[in-house]
């Protein structure tokens, strides 16, 4: 049940409106129609889905046992983003699921958490707060490698018009190997922080800088 509300669009968490490097892709012409899309997804889901799922059981697994390692979690996930961009949307996100995460499961754990690291990165917030709930590592991985996919999913039907009914299809249509993420991030759990993968998409990485140049550009236009 838990994983289900974390992962829920009115959750007020912000992993689903994140775009994901999906408006720069648009705006490049790199995803235009659902074929397209299909491909942008499932390589987001390969490389930033596959980490967010992995850290997100890990965080479950260590709230569920009360390991204390919240800032070295926190810093190896860091380090497997390399672009400031990303990492400044994955810790503005994390702000939103502690603010819901506290009036709905408010617990000693959250706030070690925070106390370790102040603005947590949101896979490793998601999987706190589903092991406080008592979820499975598994769960929580499959919540993060969703809500890597239909951030886009979304933002993809707001900026390009496209048929809805079709976008779902192709999130529908990763579920098998989104299932498959999550049963691989679940074992990975035992590994130490320093010893969990770091799948990278540096093309992402590359669409989310622009992105965040384009923005701070049309800040100063408008500041002007």
């Amino acid at each position: 049940m838990t994983a289900l509300v974390l992962a829920d669009s009115r959750f007020p968490g912000g992993g689903h409106v994140h775009s994901g490097g999906l408006e720069e892709a648009a705006a490049r012409g790199l995803v235009r129609t659902v074929e397209d899309l299909a491909g942008f997804l499932t390589g987001r889901l390969a490389t930033a889905g596959a980490l967010a799922a992995t850290f997100a059981a890990v965080a479950t697994s260590d709230a569920l046992s009360t390991v204390d390692r919240w800032l070295e979690l926190d810093g190896e996930y860091d380090a497997r983003t390399p672009s400031p961009a990303q990492r400044a949307a994955s810790r503005a996100q994390g702000r939103a699921t502690v603010r819901a995460g506290r009036a709905g499961w408010p617990s000693p754990i959250l706030e070690a958490l925070l106390a370790a690291t102040p603005e947590p990165h949101h896979p490793i917030v998601l999987g706190a707060l589903a092991g406080i709930a008592g979820a499975e590592p598994q769960d929580a991985a499959l919540a993060a490698a969703y809500l890597a996919v239909s951030g886009p999913a979304s933002a993809a039907v707001r900026l390009l018009g496209l048929d809805p009914f079709a976008v779902n299809a192709t999130v529908v249509a990763l579920s098998p190997r989104i299932q498959e993420i999550a049963v691989t991030a679940a074992k990975n759990r035992t590994m130490a922080p320093g010893d969990l993968p770091a799948p990278g998409g540096p093309g992402l990485d590359l669409l989310a800088e622009a992105q965040h140049r384009h923005h701070r550009a049309e800040v100063r236009l408008f500041a002007s």
